[in-house]
């Protein structure tokens, strides 16, 4: 498992589409993101828990609210990243 704990200010901040050979589960510890998932799209705030399956693209942009601050979990013993753009 690898771990990358995350903060911003700064809306509109946030990872290009890209993707992992496993799964990332997103921990909200505050603040607000706007989560693309495939071809869905989630706002998700403080308290909530997003999960992105295997190989299905994804991305987030930090949303005016508050410092965004979150865990991010690999389930993987290193970061292996597609990026696709």
């Amino acid at each position: 498992m690898s771990i990358i704990r995350e903060f911003s200010s700064r809306p509109g901040s946030g990872p290009r589409l890209h993707r992992h050979p496993y799964t990332e589960t997103f921990l909200i510890h505050a603040g607000r993101a706007l989560f693309t998932v495939g071809d869905e799209r989630v706002v998700a705030v403080g308290g909530q828990v997003l999960v992105v399956p295997s190989l299905v693209a994804h991305r987030f942009e930090v949303l005016d609210g508050g410092t965004y601050e979150a865990t991010h979990i690999h389930a993987n013993d290193r970061f292996v990243t597609e990026w696709l753009e």
